[in-house]
């Protein structure tokens, strides 16, 4: 299993949790740097706002190659984390400009799709996962083709796909 890791403690993020009331319903957001990702954080956000529920953001830092000098992969690891912490802050900081509650924020390390099966079945209380779909001619994308394919009878919960090119006004007539 990876090695799961909290936001520093000085990032408020961390410290805000839903209240009980609103966590009846957890939407489950993958998050990257993709394109695709603000059209499915805005339906996350009002999905959770209009059911009484709250967002769950997940990302996840594959674990780097053990063949570099030791220095060398630390660094690397180190990069690649503070990256995720960074885009994490970042959409976090945009969900709560939404939603005017902090998201749950989870960053683990390994292989994403073995990581977030293992988030969805340590968490029961989690409803729906939410992936951005990209729209270009390289398809939509890894988690989506894979999702959507063989391992779809591997999720206990509904997958909600967001197509990338959505417009927020699009979005919002979805929810």
């Amino acid at each position: 299993m990876g090695r799961q890791r909290c936001i520093p403690s000085g990032v408020v993020m961390t410290e805000n949790a839903p209240s009980a009331a609103k966590a009846a319903r957890k939407f489950l957001l993958v998050v990257n740097r993709s394109s695709e990702l603000k059209a499915a954080v805005r339906f996350s956000c009002r999905r959770a706002l209009h059911t009484g529920g709250s967002v769950v953001l997940f990302s996840c830092v594959p674990k780097r190659d053990s063949h570099y000098f030791a220095s060398i992969g630390e660094l690397m690891e180190r990069e690649a984390h503070s990256e995720a912490e960074e885009v994490l802050k970042a959409v976090a900081a945009d969900a709560h400009r939404q939603m005017g509650i902090y998201p749950q924020v989870v960053l683990r390390e390994g292989d994403t799709m073995e990581q977030l099966l293992a988030v969805l079945s340590e968490d029961g209380s989690i409803s729906i996962l939410v992936l951005g779909a990209g729209t270009g001619p390289e398809g939509p994308g890894d988690l989506v083709s894979a999702l959507s394919g063989k391992l779809a009878g591997k999720i206990r919960i509904p997958v909600t796909i967001v197509p990338g090119h959505l417009t927020d006004a699009q979005v919002d007539g979805l929810t």
